[in-house]
């Protein structure tokens, strides 16, 4: 068992490594003093935000020595008052930023087991992962955390434990922390978490220590029906994101010419799989990327291999037919399907973009993107089974 560290061993660890430690507080007066001098412990640089609290936050701050303190003159959030000390510690040249809880829930122990971490893995978004099968640990929290790590998952592919727990260590100079984020109450850490990963910063879980008191003694500002809304609003928007353009972005990031190789070698000329199969992914994902389901195209395409027991992979690189460049020609090409299958005319004004404009020819693109869809699905189909059938080296 290794030996405890003094305070000073701590307070020159954190300064050779650059890190400050934020505390975000509303209405938290009755244990922010014991927060603040258990961070003490190990940290030097200690940033306090108010976020515009009306209980005794204000006296306490003013009494101790030492201390950073951004005041919010009225509550604005947890997300404005993070976004705030996140940007306050890059401006003066952090290299990280823990930020901890002022309720008492976190232990300010667990600050080695992030220094630990960090210098094993420079550069990483570190999150405190909470043990959710703790005797007191609310409901409302444990459902929160299953439902956000699942949305966190199908956004950006990672898999967490546990993405709601306040207690991080942020890689202040590797994000754009004064540029992103919109979200200012609790989904906003979901929603660093997402452009974090979006942006190539490694994001991982270590295990922290929680405390949560008799539901008597708790304070707590979540609100579950109007917070979760907030988080399904803010999921519904990264979604579409993921699916529009992040998964293209990866897609053509990973399109050279060795990955190519491997992809044709590993899913159709090695492949167990049969010409007819291979040839049903591929109609499957093209028909999914052209017809007008927005946002959850991939996903859908997800779904629909999974059941169907077709290759995945093979159906989401077909799927990204509906990539940004091709997207005006798979418009168009409904568009004009629809109308030749109502007997209208084509007749598009694209230099009047209006609401009026759109409804017009919306019938005509509902109707001739599913018949578009079934048409290049099959085409692509035909010539897939056609080059398979060719070319693909038979079996040994």
């Amino acid at each position: 068992m290794k030996e405890p560290q003094s305070t000073a061993y701590w307070h020159e660890k954190l300064k050779q490594l650059g890190i400050i430690v934020i505390i975000p507080s509303y209405n938290n007066g009755k244990t922010l003093a014991d927060v603040i001098e258990s961070v003490r412990s190990y940290a030097p640089d200690i940033l306090v935000v108010n976020d515009g609290s009306t209980d005794e936050t204000a006296g306490i701050l003013s009494r101790k020595a030492n201390l950073q303190v951004i005041t919010h003159p009225a509550n604005r959030g947890k997300g404005v008052a993070l976004k705030h000390g996140l940007c306050h510690a890059k401006a003066q040249g952090f290299r990280y930023a823990i930020t901890i809880d002022s309720d008492g829930q976190h232990f300010a122990s667990d600050i080695p087991s992030f220094i630990e971490a960090i210098e094993k893995e420079p550069d990483t978004l570190l999150v405190g992962s909470r043990n959710l099968a703790s005797d007191n640990m609310p409901g409302k929290n444990t459902f929160a955390n299953k439902f956000s790590n699942f949305w966190f998952t199908l956004e950006t592919g990672i898999k967490l434990q546990d993405t709601q727990s306040g207690y991080r260590l942020y890689p202040l100079q590797q994000m754009n922390v004064d540029k992103w984020y919109y979200t200012a109450k609790y989904e906003f850490e979901l929603e660093a978490l997402v452009f974090a990963a979006w942006g190539d910063i490694a994001v991982k879980n270590i295990p922290v220590h929680v405390y949560y008191p008799p539901q008597e003694e708790r304070v707590s500002h979540f609100r579950p029906f109007r917070d979760f809304t907030r988080i399904s609003i803010l999921n519904t928007v990264l979604v579409f994101i993921t699916f529009l353009w992040i998964i293209p972005r990866n897609f053509f990031r990973k399109l050279t010419w060795k990955n190519c190789k491997r992809f044709f070698s590993e899913h159709v000329t090695h492949s167990p799989e049969s010409n007819l199969r291979i040839t049903a992914a591929i109609t499957l994902g093209v028909f999914m990327g052209i017809v007008p389901v927005w946002g959850y195209q991939m996903l859908i395409t997800l779904f629909l291999a999974h059941l169907l027991r077709l290759n995945k992979v093979i159906a989401i690189v077909a799927a990204n037919i509906s990539i940004p460049p091709m997207i005006p020609f798979l418009l168009y090409g409904s568009y004009a399907t629809g109308c030749k299958v109502l007997g209208e005319p084509v007749n598009l004004h694209l230099n009047e973009l209006s609401f009026a404009n759109v409804k017009s020819v919306i019938e005509q693109y509902l109707i001739g993107s599913i018949i578009f869809a079934v048409v290049c699905s099959l085409v692509a189909g035909v010539i897939s089974f056609a080059l398979l059938t060719t070319c693909r080296r038979k079996k040994i």
